[in-house]
């Protein structure tokens, strides 16, 4: 198993955390490496849907970030921290996504959000010669009514061994959104993504 695959599926301990002051001298070439890494991380669905694919690598920065704004430096806080961001990153047979709906206009965000209820059910990532994956959405806590969609949800897509095995050989992915008001699709993803997805695959 090469380094880059042990990242994605290595959990976010204490002692990966830098200490606040450490943080704040390296933080410059951090946030510039994860920068670049998030190019390969994110996936745009139509003009106004992105998908944000979670790893250890973001997770990481993200809670660094997070000490870093609100000063947290006790042991209990960060383990609250870890165990919060931990279940977002891929387990070896999964995708981990937040996905994000973008209106920036409130009243037709508010519009769109009645009318895409349910698309979080409704984004599938297929594996070319296998069947469309959908996703188990928002674990965490419920973030939808019966009236509206939110505009932010967590979702997990699990794979089958075959299906990951074909990735691997070169397989090419393709994301579509299936809602009946919003339908689209990125087929195939780009190399880069996909190479950098492969990556959750322990």
């Amino acid at each position: 198993m090469n380094s880059k695959i042990k990242i994605a599926m290595k959990k976010i301990t204490l002692a990966d955390l830098l200490s606040l002051d450490a943080y704040e001298a390296q933080r410059p070439a951090i946030r510039k490496a994860i920068m670049e890494h998030k190019k390969t991380r994110r996936v745009a669905l139509g003009p106004n849907a992105m998908l944000h694919f979670e790893d250890y690598m973001v997770m990481r920065y993200q809670i660094m970030e997070l000490m870093r704004t609100e000063k947290i430096t006790a042991e209990d806080e960060l383990v609250g921290e870890l165990e919060a961001y931990n279940p977002l990153i891929p387990d070896g047979k999964n995708l981990k996504v937040t996905f994000m709906l973008e209106y920036p206009d409130e009243e037709e965000r508010k519009q769109r959000l009645r009318q895409l209820l349910g698309i979080e059910e409704l984004i599938s990532i297929q594996i070319a010669g296998f069947d469309s994956v959908y996703p188990i959405a928002n674990e965490d806590l419920p973030r939808s009514t019966d009236k509206k969609t939110s505009s932010v949800h967590f979702l997990r897509f699990e794979f089958s061994d075959e299906m990951i095995e074909a990735a691997r050989k070169g397989a090419s992915l393709a994301i579509r959104s299936e809602h009946l008001n919003y339908q689209y699709a990125t087929d195939p993803v780009s190399a880069d993504v996909a190479d950098s997805l492969l990556r959750d695959f322990g």
